[in-house]
């Protein structure tokens, strides 16, 4: 074989299978074999300023909202996009209530079968917890157990339910009258009178 013979081959139709009609197949042109080069891609433009619009029940956390605008600016995020990211953003912060919620309903169901504070005195022990939390804890302690869910922790009512039996323990006991001066023999041999 030298340069000048050419490799023939089976020409192909458009599906790639061989013509069989034996008609030449004219090679494609290099433009279409080619793809376009793709234009220049243009530079995102950040607006100004964003505005976030949050899903019903989300409210918009004002200060991480200033922080994601100066990320979304930085990376030339279009509104559109930086509002992508925003509702991820809003969709994980849900989901995390969601389990904490979850959570303290676990640790409720936990504090009704359990065997010390739980059961049958179950509404009894928790008001003997309650009144050492009054005795013991200020407002303050008392909003934060509420407003994150400890105050139902099986382990804080336990150690709540403990103070308070030890303080209702101490119970003040009332002796009898004194009684009236009596002869010293009278004190000494009652039975003689």
């Amino acid at each position: 074989m030298d340069d000048s013979t050419a490799v023939t081959s089976t020409p192909a139709n458009d599906a790639g299978e061989p013509k069989s009609d034996g008609q030449a197949v004219t090679p494609a042109s290099d433009a279409s074999a080619t793809p376009p080069a793709d234009p220049k891609p243009t530079e995102a433009t950040a607006p100004e300023d964003y505005t976030f619009t949050m899903p019903e029940g989300v409210e918009l956390d004002s200060a991480a909202a200033d922080e994601f605008k100066a990320i979304a600016k930085e990376l030339k995020l279009d509104q559109a996009s930086a509002q992508k990211v925003a509702d991820i953003g809003a969709k994980m912060a849900q989901r995390q209530a969601e389990s904490h919620v979850k959570l303290v309903e676990t640790w409720v169901e936990q504090v009704k079968v359990d065997k010390e504070i739980g059961g049958d005195k179950l509404q009894e022990n928790l008001a003997v917890a309650k009144k050492a939390l009054e005795t013991f804890g200020t407002p303050e302690l008392r909003d934060v157990l509420n407003a994150s869910g400890l105050g139902n922790h099986p382990e804080v009512i336990r150690a709540f339910y403990k103070a308070g039996k030890a303080i209702s323990e101490d119970r003040f006991v009332q002796g009898a009258p004194a009684a009236a001066a009596t002869d010293p023999a009278k004190r000494l041999f009652p039975s003689m009178n």
